[in-house]
């Protein structure tokens, strides 16, 4: 049973450590997502009205294509 202590003693070591490294990595991430005192904006792509209805119409057919598949095989 004392190899057992021990072995838990040695997780519960190395889970403390690992707690104050993540601390270390949120710090050095919060100072590198600032450019002069500001919040780095994050960019993202915007679809087009028709854009966003061309998708989910190929999504729909997708789906129906699977529907379909999945009633022959019944």
């Amino acid at each position: 049973m004392t190899t057992l202590n021990k072995v838990v003693a040695s997780l519960q070591k190395e889970y403390s450590r690992l707690e104050s490294e993540m601390g270390r990595v949120g710090k050095a991430l919060n100072a590198l997502g600032r450019a002069g005192g500001k919040k780095l904006k994050k960019t993202g792509r915007t679809l087009s009205k028709e854009a966003r209805e061309r998708i989910a119409e190929a999504q729909r057919l997708r789906w129906a294509k699977v529907r379909k598949a999945a009633k022959l095989a019944k």
